[in-house]
């Protein structure tokens, strides 16, 4: 590791776009799937990165863990830039950078017993002997809460709970300085997600690792993360502390997105956002959001607000209102309402 390194992980401006096809003799167009993200993560440190489904927090996580290559901008990992994917030297790194994917049964393969698919990044990676690749799995095995019968089991004939498990432990085994989650519990039961939950922050705490918690469940979020960030359109549109963001939120999104949640006993009004999130292939000018924003303003149409600390509390926020002197004049209507 790097000596002195505060930041485990860092992206600056990163950028993605991928080109798709609409029929048969459509015309190739290119789709901006990440557009200039800039995030950190501290050592023992989790960050939630919350959003909508296409907003493009699994193409950040790919991009953060050097599996996909940015169009631009750069990953730093432990003070050092990201090697090129596919290098001996990125292969070598990600024995510190593991994932744990959203479902468990895909992510597994079906024909090998849970015992050898735990231990393959062992294998992969030449550590240890036989005999302590053998004891490391058992280790990692009864740290997630599996019992030594299941490493010779299947994993469809394993609960969904036990499946993300076997995951997490093969994620695990090779000891990794950053965990990245992307929606690890959206694939499983109501009553196994908390248990998932519980475990990968206690894992979290004691092992003090550095995790991105990728995930549409913005109390998932809460739960787990010191801290959190709001991803809209691919890019981040608003990032503080969990309980500030979630009980606070600046940006009008997020104010919608809050305003959705749940809460058993209380009655809330919903923000109900007006027509559906943008093309990514047809992004509108200015702020992305504006479209669906019941406060935009003419600036709002035209100028890209900036991701930047608010003066009130220092929290990031990508919004004209909310860093204008209006924007208490302007939003009333809509902050009541969460």
């Amino acid at each position: 590791m790097s000596a002195g390194t505060a930041d485990l992980l860092e992206a600056r401006d990163l950028a993605r776009s991928y080109t798709v096809r609409r029929g048969l003799l459509g015309r190739p167009t290119a789709v901006r799937a990440v557009d200039g993200i800039s995030l950190r993560v501290a050592r023992g440190e989790t960050l939630g990165l919350v959003g909508e489904s296409g907003c493009g927090k699994s193409t950040t996580a790919r991009l953060v863990l050097g599996i996909e290559p940015p169009d631009t901008g750069s990953v730093i990992f432990d003070g050092n830039a990201m090697p090129p994917s596919g290098t001996a030297a990125w292969a070598n790194l990600r024995r510190r950078m593991q994932m744990v994917y959203q479902d468990p049964l895909a992510a597994l393969d079906r024909r090998l017993a849970v015992g050898v698919q735990i231990a393959e990044p062992l294998d992969i990676h030449r550590i240890g002997t036989a005999a302590e690749r053998e004891e490391r799995v058992a280790a990692v095995m009864a740290e997630v809460g599996l019992q030594p019968h299941h490493v010779a089991r299947h994993p469809q004939s394993l609960s969904g709970g036990q499946r993300q498990r076997a995951v997490i432990a093969r994620a695990l085994v090779t000891n990794p300085d950053l965990l990245v989650c992307d929606e690890p519990i959206s694939a499983l039961d109501v009553s196994i997600q908390a248990l998932v939950l519980n475990l990968l922050s206690d894992l979290q705490e004691r092992l003090k690792m550095g995790m991105l918690f990728v995930s549409h469940d913005l109390r998932a979020v809460r739960q787990i993360s010191q801290r959190v960030a709001v991803m809209y359109l691919g890019r981040i549109v608003e990032e503080g502390d969990p309980d500030a963001v979630l009980h606070e939120p600046a940006h009008p999104y997020t104010q919608a997105l809050v305003s959705a949640i749940p809460h058993p006993g209380k009655t809330t009004s919903r923000v109900i956002l007006q027509g559906d999130p943008p093309n990514p292939a047809n992004r509108p000018t200015g702020c992305a959001f504006h479209p669906r924003c019941p406060v935009a303003t003419a600036t709002c149409r035209t100028e890209t607000p900036e991701l930047k600390p608010r003066r009130s509390d220092g929290r990031r926020v990508a919004c004209h209102i909310a860093h204008g002197e209006a924007a208490a004049a302007r939003a009333p209507a809509l902050l009541e309402t969460c």
